[in-house]
C-alpha cells in the first residue's frame, strides 16, 4: 500500500479531531506531493535545511512541524513557515524562537519537550524546569510564542515496562 492509500485509510479511521502528521523526513518532495494531493497539509521534519528545501518547493498551504532537536542558530531559518515546533527544550531556545518570531512579525505556536526517557540522546526539560520557566518572568514577558502542550519521547524499546514508567 502506497504513501496515499495509507492517508486516505487513516482519516477514513480516525476521529476528525485527531491531527495526522505525516512524518515526511528523508523522503522526497514526490512522495509528499503525493499525500498533499490526498488533502493531507500537516508535514513533520526533523531537521532544519531539509524543511526549509521542502517548503520552497512546495505548495504553500502546508502547514510545517519541526519535530527534531532545534538549535538556536537554525530557529530563524524556519520561523517565516513554520506551523508548530514541537521539541523546545529550554528557555533560551524559547527566547530565540520568541525574538525571531517578533522581527518576522508572527507568534509561532510551541511544544515543551518533556524528558522522560532514559537515553542520553534524548533531550527535554524535567518536570521542575518546565516549571522554572512557565513561571519565570522572562517566559511571561514574550508575546510571539505560544506553549500550546507538551511532547516527550519515550525510550525506544519493547520492553512495555520500561515504556509505560
Amino acid at each position: 500500500m502506497g504513501i496515499a492509500e495509507n492517508l486516505i485509510r487513516l482519516h477514513k479511521e480516525i476521529p476528525s479531531d485527531v491531527k495526522i502528521i505525516a512524518v515526511s523526513k528523508t523522503m522526497p518532495v514526490s512522495s509528499i506531493l503525493e499525500a498533499y494531493d490526498t488533502g493531507h497539509r500537516d508535514f513533520g521534519e526533523n531537521k532544519v535545511q531539509e524543511m526549509a528545501d521542502k517548503q520552497r518547493q512546495l505548495p504553500g498551504d502546508i502547514s510545517w512541524h519541526m519535530i527534531g532537536h532545534l538549535q538556536t542558530n537554525k530557529v530563524k531559518q524556519i520561523i517565516p513557515f513554520v506551523h508548530l515546533i514541537h521539541s523546545v527544550d529550554s528557555l533560551k531556545l524559547l527566547s530565540v524562537i520568541n525574538s525571531e518570531a517578533a522581527k518576522a512579525g508572527r507568534s509561532v505556536n510551541c511544544l515543551l519537550q518533556i524528558f522522560i526517557a532514559s537515553e542520553e540522546t534524548k533531550f527535554g526539560l524535567t518536570r521542575e524546569e518546565a516549571k522554572l520557566l512557565l513561571s519565570s518572568e522572562e517566559y511571561r514577558s514574550f508575546r510571539n510564542v505560544c506553549i500550546t502542550g507538551l511532547m516527550g519521547m519515550a525510550t525506544y524499546t519493547e520492553n512495555k515496562d520500561r515504556i509505560r514508567r
